[in-house]
């Protein structure tokens, strides 16, 4: 269903191509009063054509076919054009969105196959807060891009291959398998690797077994494997504990470890060289590309495969892209890794383009982001310095949200207040994120993230919850009003600019997949939830001045609740019907 920004944008293309064919009409939102919006091209246009702006934007509205859907179209002298909408065409679409099962969000017309590498752990590691963007963006973008149409293909690039599994294994061979399991079984990951990081520090005996392991490990010894499996079942069930936790969608299925990836490194390399794109470098085999050097401005070489042989992080990208591209036939890839990585992607994209592994017509994005900070605005740290493990970050999350809960509703049973801190909690977390456009840092900030004020997960999620209050306040069945069978009449200012706002949603989710951000429907909800608060406190619904009024705010009610509710859940967001 096309929101109200495209139906205007299609209405004034005929006119702006009668001027010049393809000229965007630039329609946008208006924040002047009485102007819902504003279309800017004329303006451009005006300019490629040597003319008067007011007369461009005049013979535009001239020509223009906008019967029926504004009330009031105005070409001002500067070139804007001024679109008020009519209020009968606001309710009909209205009606139409609140009849439609996905609020007006359209499929697309040709699904794409998009594999989204995020989140990615490392094996015998605990998983701490600086993985939390990764998980929480990736996350959001599979829910939406599925929501639309897309066939989404989830990759969980976990760390299980290298030099350090030789440590890990000659570990658990000296503290026996029996204990080594237990160990990771309570999930003390952190420990088992220090204390293997410590034995090796400290011993030369055991650094010499630890690099014949990773000889062992490499040629595929079978007992060094099972040792090897052991160290990656005990992290999966771990990593898994954490996802439920944390409410995302990734399982075991979708993990493909480094170690999968393996084999393929020679391949990536012979293929290189048989392109004549390697260049022997210091030892180092290595792709030069144009446009990339360093700061002395040398060349900067992409290392695929280094002077003792092994292999560069870079193998195992196009590895990954060789694969993906080819083996399950995508359409686009996304990498979801932080910003510091921005310039080594882009020269694995370009190399494996230039190699022929990504089609025309199809491409790989880095969907960067940030970091979390602490309150001193450095990397996000307990107060002793450490890292901060993510599941004891979400277990505080879920007892601040528990406490606040308690105190604002009382009256919950002891399941139905656990699942609501639950919600409330883990909803905070990933909204505080969310929000944040992605490419920003974050300050980690928990009296704001678990606020019931501002552009957080509580205060959207109870804005949901005073919209299906007044339903069970009036002991009012909600079906008919959420299905499109009652009509919708605005008349009053503040119910005419929450129509508005609610047949935006398409348009902030399709915003959404155009940048990859999902901060702009964060921006979407709480704007819609703070239009529906002024309507909630100058519109009576229950006690409105006649049956036929109080039916239209109940079906305005009704929406808001739906599109908050679906808006929530393509972030992956749970929206609790009491709190």
């Amino acid at each position: 269903m096309a929101g109200l920004n495209q139906i205007l944008a299609e209405r004034l293309q005929n006119a702006f191509d009668s001027l010049e064919p393809g000229a965007d009409p630039a329609v946008r939102p208006s924040n002047r009063p009485g102007v819902d919006f504003q279309s800017n091209g004329a303006m451009a246009l005006a300019r490629r054509m040597s003319a008067k702006p007011g007369e461009v934007a005049a013979r535009v509205v001239a020509s223009a076919q906008l019967q029926g859907i504004c009330s009031a179209v105005e070409a001002t002298p500067q070139g804007f054009i001024n679109l008020t909408i009519e209020d009968s065409f606001i309710a009909r679409l209205l009606e139409e969105q609140v009849s439609d099962p996905r609020s007006g969000v359209g499929m697309v017309s040709i699904p794409k196959t998009v594999v989204v590498d995020y989140s990615s752990p490392n094996v015998a590691k605990e998983m701490h807060a600086g993985i939390l963007r990764t998980t929480i963006i990736g996350d959001a973008l599979c829910r939406m891009l599925t929501f639309v149409g897309h066939q989404v293909i989830r990759e969980n690039h976990v760390g299980d291959w290298g030099t350090p599994f030789g440590m890990l294994i000659e570990h658990l061979v000296d503290i026996g398998e029996e204990a080594g399991a237990h160990e990771l079984s309570v999930g003390d990951l952190d420990g088992f690797y220090r204390q293997a990081r410590v034995a090796f520090d400290a011993s030369d005996d055991f650094q010499d077994r630890s690099r014949r392991r990773v000889v062992m490990l490499q040629s595929g010894d079978p007992e060094t494997m099972r040792l090897w499996r052991i160290l990656v079942e005990a992290s999966l069930v771990y990593f898994e504990e954490v996802y439920a936790k944390l409410g995302v969608l990734l399982t075991r299925d979708d993990v493909r470890g480094e170690s999968f990836y393996n084999d393929l490194l020679p391949v990536v390399v012979e293929e290189l060289d048989e392109d004549g794109m390697l260049v022997e470098s210091d030892g180092a085999r290595c792709v030069f590309l144009d446009g990339y050097t360093n700061r002395e401005g040398d060349p900067l070489p992409l290392i695929v495969q280094k002077s003792d042989g092994g292999y560069g992080y870079a193998a195992s990208d196009l590895a990954c892209l060789r694969d993906r591209f080819g083996r399950l036939d995508a359409d686009l890839a996304l990498y979801v890794v932080g910003s510091p990585q921005a310039q080594h992607f882009s020269m694995c994209f370009q190399a494996a383009s230039a190699a022929g592994w990504i089609p025309d017509g199809a491409g790989a994005y880095h969907v960067a982001f940030g970091s979390v900070l602490g309150a001193d605005r450095k990397m996000f740290r307990t107060r002793a310095g450490d890292t901060v493990k993510l599941v004891d970050l979400l277990d505080e999350a879920v007892a601040r949200a528990r406490a606040s809960v308690e105190s604002k509703n009382p009256a919950l049973g002891p399941d139905e207040r656990e699942a609501v801190a639950r919600m409330v909690g883990i909803g905070a977390v990933k909204y505080a994120d969310l929000s944040t456009d992605r490419i920003r840092d974050y300050v980690f900030d928990w009296d704001r993230m678990l606020a019931f004020e501002g552009n957080t997960a509580p205060y959207l999620q109870y804005a949901r919850v005073r919209c299906l209050s007044i339903f069970r306040r009036g002991e009012i069945d909600r079906e008919p009003y959420a299905s499109g069978r009652v009509p919708v009449v605005v008349s009053r200012p503040a119910e005419r600019a929450l129509a508005v706002v609610l047949l935006g949603f398409s348009e902030a989710v399709e915003a959404v997949l155009e940048s990859w951000s999902p901060h702009k429907l964060c921006t979407y909800l709480f704007d819609l939830a703070g239009t529906y608060t002024t309507f909630f406190e100058t519109c009576p619904v229950l006690q409105a001045d006649s049956p036929e009024e109080r039916d239209s705010r109940l079906v305005l009610c009704a929406a808001t609740a739906k599109v908050l509710g679906r808006g929530l859940e393509v972030l992956g967001i749970e929206a609790p019907e009491q709190m």
